[in-house]
């Protein structure tokens, strides 16, 4: 398949995933009983979000730079399953290139890989031969792994011999100032919130001024108090609740949100940390410190940073070219072609 086919499959399978089909309307249902964390509204939205990527403009620009590869190396493809199709952009990286994928999805997929690979070979039966899944990996040329710091240190001694990405744990902050609106709150709530807080590009810390009112953060994200419903999440709200009511640790608590001041960037489910600063400044040198822990920023200030950072609300809205992990997997894919 030459690049131009390769865009054309994509992007009818953008095309595909932006209707509403029963087909995939059906697929979401039983995404959402075998992992109760992906509900139809997350998966839908994860959809969505990929879809408005595979567009035959944004793929073009994407791939402008690099030259049309058809090559019969193969990539191994460690997928992670904490949100829903969230080694999607690994896979279209791989496939669109010219390379084979030989894909391990994780138990938590829910079959939602399986039904991308099966419609993308309905559309172009051409990429029959460079994709695998894959129980176990083997015969592979280059490996791409997601997983926990725990995991990485698995890949590292497994694969480490072979040209690799291999990813860890991050997490991702916001640095307020106390002059947010109500609506750039709100936004910031999809920032937490969207996939229960489970994906890397989710906040999990905040930086507020010394003195910020906390009432008005609660305020801005009262929006989504229905999140208490889902069983799953109240169940962690509740454990670290009761946790800190029995430590007496200061906290505060909305109902459906726990904050509690902590230095640390990662926070349990159903909890953010937060830091007061003086100075700005000071907060920013922490960061970029950290910055090999941090997926991203959400801010409405103006920061000095190498750290991608974003608006309030678009921490979970990255383009095709929002690496994780601020890797280019393009220019490490083309480099060991």
């Amino acid at each position: 398949m030459t690049k131009k086919q390769r865009i054309a499959a994509f992007v009818a399978l953008g095309e595909f995933l932006q209707q509403d089909s029963t087909e995939l309307n059906e697929m979401l249902h039983r995404a959402s009983i075998q992992n109760p964390w992906y509900t139809p509204a997350n998966t839908t939205k994860q959809i969505q979000s990929i879809a408005q990527n595979l567009t035959e403009e944004k793929l073009n620009n994407w791939l402008s730079a690099y030259p049309d590869l058809d090559t019969e190396k193969t990539v191994g493809l460690i997928l992670a399953g904490n949100i829903p199709l969230v080694g999607f952009h690994d896979l279209l990286t791989v496939l669109i290139s010219g390379f084979t994928a030989q894909i391990k999805v994780s138990s938590d997929d829910a079959g939602l890989t399986n039904f991308l690979v099966k419609k993308l070979l309905h559309i172009a039966p051409s990429f029959q031969h460079k994709i695998q899944i894959a129980e176990r990996l083997q015969d592979f040329d280059l490996i791409i792994a997601t997983g926990s710091d725990n995991s990485s240190r698995y890949f590292e001694y497994y694969f480490g011999k072979k040209p690799h990405i291999i990813r860890k744990n991050r997490n991702s902050a916001a640095v307020l100032d106390g002059k947010e609106t109500k609506e750039a709150l709100k936004g910031l709530g999809h920032d937490i919130f969207d996939y229960f807080g489970l994906g890397c590009r989710s906040v999990s810390k905040l930086y507020i001024p010394k003195g910020y009112d906390i009432a008005q953060f609660f305020e801005g994200i009262e929006d989504f108090k229905d999140i208490k419903d889902h069983y799953k999440y109240a169940n962690n709200y509740d454990y670290n609740k009761s946790i800190y009511l029995i430590n007496g640790d200061k906290h505060y608590d909305n109902g459906f949100l726990l904050l509690k001041e902590d230095g640390r960037l990662t926070s349990p489910l159903a909890t953010v940390f937060y830091e007061e600063y003086e100075d700005i400044a000071t907060i920013m040198a922490s960061l970029n410190a950290q910055q090999d822990k941090i997926q991203c920023l959400v801010s409405e200030v103006a920061i000095e940073t190498h750290i991608p950072t974003f608006p309030l609300g678009q921490s979970q809205c990255p383009a095709l070219t929002d690496y994780a992990d601020g890797v280019n997997t393009l220019d490490f894919l083309f480099a060991n072609a």
